[in-house]
C-alpha cells in the first residue's frame, strides 16, 4: 500500500517559532555525504538482501520512498511506501512524511534508553547514482524522524536506472534497479508481523506491513 504526504502530528504540535525557522532555509536541512558518513550510521550486514526484499514488497518507481524498520538481526519488522509530491526538496517536510509513515506501521521506542530497532530508507529516483541535494534532504529527514520515533538511524539507499547504492558507504549493485520487474520474496526473509488492532484501521496497517 502506498501513502501520500499526510500532515503529521509533529507538524501540528511544533511551536510557531520552530515553524518559522523551518521555512526559512531549506538548504540547512540536508546532509552532505561526508556528514552522513561521519555520523556513525550502522552498516547493513547484507544490503543486497535488504534492497531486494524491499523492492519485492513495494516495487518502487521514481519518486517512491520506502521506509523500513529492522530488528537487531536485520529482519524486517514493518515497512511502508509512499510517493513524494512535486515540491522543492526540504528535509523538514521529508521528516514529517517519514514520521507519519512510521507512526502508521509500528509503535515508537521512545521509552527505551537505547534504540534497538533501526530505520532505513530506500528512495527510487531518476538520474544517476551521484548524491543530490534531494538525497541530502532525505538523509536529514530520516535522521530526525528516527530520533522522534525512538529508532536508530540506518542506511539511506538510492535506487536509480543504474542500480542501488548505499550513500555514504560506497556499496552498490546493479540489480534491482528503478526499472526492474517485481521479483519473488527471498526464502530467507520472514514476513513482517501484523499489527494487533481491529477494524478498518487494522486493515490499512496490515496491508502496509505486508508490502
Amino acid at each position: 500500500m502506498t501513502f501520500g504526504f499526510a500532515p503529521s502530528s509533529a507538524a501540528s504540535t511544533s511551536a510557531p517559532a520552530d515553524l518559522s525557522a523551518a521555512s526559512a532555509n531549506p538548504l540547512a536541512r540536508m546532509l552532505e555525504p561526508s556528514e552522513w558518513a561521519a555520523a556513525g550510521i550502522p552498516l547493513l550486514r547484507n544490503p543486497r538482501e535488504v534492497v531486494s526484499g524491499l523492492h519485492a514488497r513495494h516495487h518502487p518507481r521514481p519518486t517512491t520512498a520506502v521506509v523500513a524498520v529492522l530488528d537487531p538481526d536485520e529482519r524486517l519488522c514493518a515497512s511502508a511506501s509512499f510517493t513524494r509530491r512535486p515540491a522543492p526538496a526540504d528535509g523538514w517536510m521529508f521528516r514529517n512524511a517519514l514520521l507519519a509513515q512510521l507512526r502508521r506501521v509500528i509503535p515508537h521506542d521512545l521509552r527505551r534508553r537505547t534504540p534497538v530497532r533501526t530505520a532505513v530508507l530506500l528512495y527510487c529516483r531518476d538520474g544517476d547514482a551521484r548524491w543530490t541535494e534531494e538525497d541530502g534532504a532525505w538523509m536529514w529527514g530520516l535522521r530526525d524522524a528516527c530520533t522522534l520515533h525512538g529508532l536508530r538511524c540506518g542506511a539511506y539507499i538510492t535506487l536509480t536506472r543504474d542500480g542501488w547504492q548505499v550513500l555514504g558507504e560506497g556499496r552498490a549493485g546493479r540489480r534491482p534497479h528503478a526499472g526492474s520487474a517485481r521479483e519473488p520474496f527471498g526464502t530467507s526473509e520472514a514476513p513482517p508481523p501484523l499489527p494487533r488492532t481491529g477494524g478498518a484501521a487494522s486493515e490499512v496497517l496490515r496491508r502496509a506491513a505486508a508490502r
